[in-house]
């Protein structure tokens, strides 16, 4: 089992690796770059707002079925008719609700209608997510691997077109973004659907209540799960939005500006940083290298669902897979969350070209807490295989008492910083608390060597860091304004010489793994 891991990890950190750096740094960017921080700013606000109703969407099934298909491969022929007109019921239940709650909330003609089209998205996500699940239910990792880039492939090629083809002579718009991830979507959707149909012999939709019921019954802790992670996790920039004023009048303009004896048209732009869309947008700025961080830790997850899943069925010792898949992704974590820590405003400066210092603060706030991401996506995989539902629910509604309160405390003080700070405690929080839990559930005999190594690789990246970014070198194939780059490589080079010198990645050990038989 090891095996399949380490070589299905391999394909699928290649392929997104190949694929996502591509769509975040070459679209998602650009689009920031050409609609503006505050136009940006709305459509994040609207996106996670969208994202707080996704438990609706699924309510658990997915997690649910990718343990269950796992252990029991027979049952998706019994089970995927029904579940897919579930489906579709929870999908225009999360359609009317988003929508109601929006209306409470006073959304205006703009919003709701960037609304709609992030709704229908979040569906077939969500879709493409359950299907997904089945697929890799059946340890069919490779084909799992190739649909989850396939969406982000489809989106580039369509907003490549839409930004330097020059089909269009329009400025850029968000909207156009939002309908390339539709198509992308739903192409996506289509073809991870004729796969699962010809795997489980799909004939006609079943419309059969008790079955639903029963579904809904089992999957309802995973429910919970994924509503409480998704709302501690999104929560911010909706907090940021709804704390912070949505614009500035010019009466009020007027105002401080005869009062304080200042310009108005400075004062304008000085009181505009400080609305909602305009902070949102600051902190997705801070948080978009951290969110592609976190596709690394999550393709962790992805595999070790079902390969947890199905070595607890048959009883076998998952230590060494625990502690395989945790050594991986803990020092891929601090070699990124360490040197993203120290080189903070060369990173922000090298993505944006405006607020750069502000993106600053809020990055350097955010990124550590890729370290206690990681930590959850083994250890709470872990827990979710294992079944332990109700103690990860007790955690994940700590962790949304801590970042509602810390939020609200934090953000009009602070503005995207303190949600920046709330962020950065929940997430290490949880990830202490799973830790604790996995040990008291599992009982595994305490390894100190193991752990002290660990704490001296810590040390060693932090010093790593400290002199490469203090030691100045001049290197002649890099313009004076770029020169960190060669000593950011070069930190990334030591960091990851020290990890095979510690033995954290044991090249040998490794081989010997592949070399094993399937």
């Amino acid at each position: 089992m090891q095996r399949k891991f380490l070589t299905n990890l391999g394909l699928l950190l290649f392929l997104n690796l190949l694929i996502k750096p591509i769509w975040i740094f070459g679209i998602d960017l650009t689009v920031q770059r050409s609609v503006g921080v505050g136009n940006y700013g709305f459509y994040f606000v609207i996106l996670n707002f969208s994202f707080l109703f996704n438990i609706i969407l699924d309510l658990g099934i997915t997690n649910f079925n990718n343990r269950n298909i796992a252990q029991h491969n027979h049952l998706l022929n019994k089970h995927f008719s029904g579940i897919l007109v579930l489906k579709l019921l929870l999908g225009l239940t999360y359609v009317v609700i988003a929508f109601v709650v929006a209306f409470i909330l006073r959304y205006n003609a703009d919003q709701f209608r960037l609304l709609g089209w992030l709704a229908l998205n979040q569906f077939l996500l969500s879709f493409i997510l359950y299907l997904r699940s089945n697929i890799s239910g059946f340890m069919m990792f490779k084909t799992d691997s190739l649909l989850s880039v396939l969406d982000r492939l489809l989106m580039i090629l369509f907003c490549g077109m839409l930004l330097w083809g020059h089909i269009t002579s329009s400025v850029f718009r968000i909207e156009w973004f939002v309908y390339s991830q539709t198509a992308a979507y739903s192409i996506t959707a289509a073809l991870a659907f004729f796969i699962v149909v010809k795997k489980a012999h799909f004939r006609k939709l079943n419309w059969n209540w008790p079955f639903f019921l029963m579904i809904m019954k089992q999957s309802m802790p995973f429910a919970l799960l994924v509503l409480l992670m998704t709302l501690y996790n999104r929560l911010d920039p909706v907090m940021l939005e709804g704390l912070l004023p949505a614009k500035i009048s010019n009466v009020q303009v007027g105002i401080l500006a005869s009062v304080n004896h200042l310009n108005p048209l400075i004062l304008e732009n000085m009181l505009a940083e400080k609305t909602g869309n305009f902070q949102a947008g600051i902190y997705a700025s801070g948080f978009r290298l951290l969110d592609a961080a976190n596709m690394i830790a999550y393709l962790f997850g992805v595999l070790l669902v079902p390969i947890f899943s199905k070595m607890l069925k048959k009883k076998q010792p998952i230590e060494h897979m625990l502690k395989l898949s945790f050594t991986l992704i803990i020092t891929l974590a601090i070699i990124i969350g360490f040197g993203s820590f120290f080189y903070s405003y060369e990173l922000m400066d090298l993505l944006y070209n405006t607020h750069i210092a502000a993106s600053t603060k809020v990055f350097r706030l955010l990124i550590p807490g890729f370290i206690a991401v990681s930590t959850t996506y083994i250890f709470g995989t872990l827990l979710t295989a294992n079944g332990n539902l109700r103690q990860l629910n007790l955690i994940a509604l700590m962790g949304l008492i801590i970042n509602l309160v810390l939020n609200y405390l934090l953000i009009p003080h602070m503005l995207a910083a303190g949600s920046a700070i709330s962020s950065l405690v929940t997430q290490f929080t949880m990830a202490i608390l799973q830790v604790l839990m996995v040990q008291r559930v599992f009982k595994f005999k305490v390894n100190y060597r193991y752990l002290f190594t660990l704490f001296l690789f810590l040390f060693g990246v932090v010093m790593i860091n400290v002199i490469s970014r203090f030691w100045i070198i001049h290197w002649s194939f890099l313009p004076a304004q770029k020169a960190w780059l060669g000593n950011f490589a070069l930190m990334l080079v030591a960091s990851v010489f020290l990890a095979a010198f510690l033995r954290l990645w044991n090249l040998k050990s490794m081989i010997k793994i592949l070399r094993e038989d399937r």
